[in-house]
């Protein structure tokens, strides 16, 4: 498997057709909007503006305030959608309404389809791989609800050659020195069926050693194992690399001495992570202690420098091990299409009133409250000894300043060679490409 596929004419061609269908549905829409523009076209795009603005602002009393103004601002999130629509079928426009739907939603997907097929598919070189002689692998069998024991990876895993030390909750170990003692006593290779925060540690040690790491999709969200393609619906899946499998060379993030895999939280949701509460019941541990973050005594801002460029009053920055596609995919379901591009992903938040919070939710990337950047070091700052940061969703306290970087390639993954989580991302859509698209501009 290569990195890089040669452009193909006829996907070029492809390209150039999708290009022009997209802009000829966003043309059409357009026309939609001119002809109703007498009998409804204006109150369509008042209304939408209007009620994106109201659902909004609604969303940040919710969050950001207690008692009175939070319970209407659940009511103005719920009624500003409703009464948009009621107003559409009340005055007849709903068929103009669902035209505008039908042909923005045709030049979205055609635009999309146009910008995956006009550039090559960029995949993470993978090597052969020589089966590993004695593999040592570590397992939590409390990790995403039982999975090790529910999917009987030990038993498979032994099966496989492998040698299992499974952790004990009531005797807690040093997961990283027990791999080092694997290592001396043998080990060539290093795996984890557990969260992500125990396969950045164990990663560490087999990119030390400069030997393959295995990743085992045993956690409860696995956005690791997502990002490399693996099958998070199987874990038992993913040992077949130790019998046929092939390598990745990726990134290694590294936040004050400390690897990460994903991604390192600063600001208002490490702050949320480090209550013991948190854990067993997220939202409503975020919902009681977001308006003290946010407005009241708790505020608590970081600064960072990102590659000489400042970043002042941040309420919450994300640092990730290489970028996620667009801001908006940061999340259970967001994607890295990839992990070796040497880079860190900087997401950057600083919203302060409702009016902040509308413009973040018409303008999206461009609005003042948003800095999407990336970068080779992040410096964080806060007027602090110590600050709260959560490394891959684990709660720790660090001193300032705390330096995020990356090490390009240090860690070898053995992957099965049948990945089926291995997808094409969805491309931001930019209107000035798919146009030099259409015309032939290049």
């Amino acid at each position: 498997m290569g990195g890089t596929r040669s452009e193909d004419p006829r996907a070029r061609g492809s390209a150039r057709l999708l290009a022009r269908l997209a802009v000829l549905a966003a043309l059409g829409s357009l026309a939609v909007l001119a002809l109703a523009i007498g009998e409804g076209g204006l109150e369509i795009l008042v209304a939408g503006f209007l009620g994106l603005v109201v659902l909004a602002v609604g969303l940040w009393w919710f969050v950001a305030h207690r008692g009175a103004l939070r319970l209407l601002g659940a009511l103005l999130a719920v009624a500003a959608p409703v009464g948009v629509l009621v107003l559409f079928a009340h005055d007849g426009l709903w068929l103009t309404v669902l035209l505008l739907v039908l042909c923005w939603g045709a030049a979205l997907a055609c635009a999309r389809a146009a910008l995956r097929r006009s550039r090559p598919r960029r995949t993470t070189p993978a090597r052969p791989a020589a089966r590993p002689e004695r593999p040592f692998l570590i397992m939590n069998p409390k990790s995403g609800g039982g999975k090790v024991g529910r999917f009987d990876l030990v038993e498979r895993a032994e099966a496989r050659g492998a040698r299992v030390f499974l952790l004990d909750p009531s005797a807690p170990v040093d997961v990283a020195e027990r791999a080092r003692r694997a290592v001396a006593e043998g080990a060539d290779l290093l795996g984890v069926a557990g969260g992500d925060g125990t396969q950045a540690l164990v990663a560490a040690v087999a990119a030390e050693h400069d030997l393959p790491f295995l990743v085992i999709s045993a956690g409860t969200r696995n956005h690791f194992a997502m990002d490399l393609g693996l099958d998070r619906s199987d874990p038992s899946r993913c040992l077949d690399a130790l019998t046929d499998g092939e390598e990745l060379r990726i990134d290694l993030g590294d936040v004050d001495g400390r690897p990460f895999v994903n991604t390192v939280s600063f600001g208002v949701y490490a702050d949320v992570v480090q209550r013991p509460e948190y854990r067993d019941d997220k939202a409503g541990t975020a919902l009681a202690l977001m308006p003290d973050l946010l407005l009241g005594d708790g505020v608590r801002r970081v600064d960072a420098r990102i590659d000489g460029t400042d970043l002042v009053g941040q309420q919450a920055l994300l640092v990730s091990n290489n970028a996620y596609v667009s801001p908006d995919e940061i999340s259970g379901a967001g994607r890295r299409p990839r992990l070796d591009d040497g880079e860190l992903g900087v997401l950057g938040i600083r919203v302060e009133d409702a009016a902040q919070a509308a413009d973040l939710a018409v303008r999206g990337t461009q609005s003042m409250g948003l800095t999407v950047r990336s970068a080779h070091r992040v410096e964080v700052t806060a007027e602090a000894d110590e600050i709260p940061v959560a490394v891959d969703g684990e709660s720790l306290r660090m001193p300032v300043p705390v330096v995020c970087t990356l090490r390009p390639g240090v860690l070898r993954v053995l992957v099965p060679r049948d990945r089926p989580g291995v997808v094409v991302p969805i491309p931001p859509v930019r209107w000035r490409r798919i146009l030099d698209l259409a015309f032939g501009r290049r």
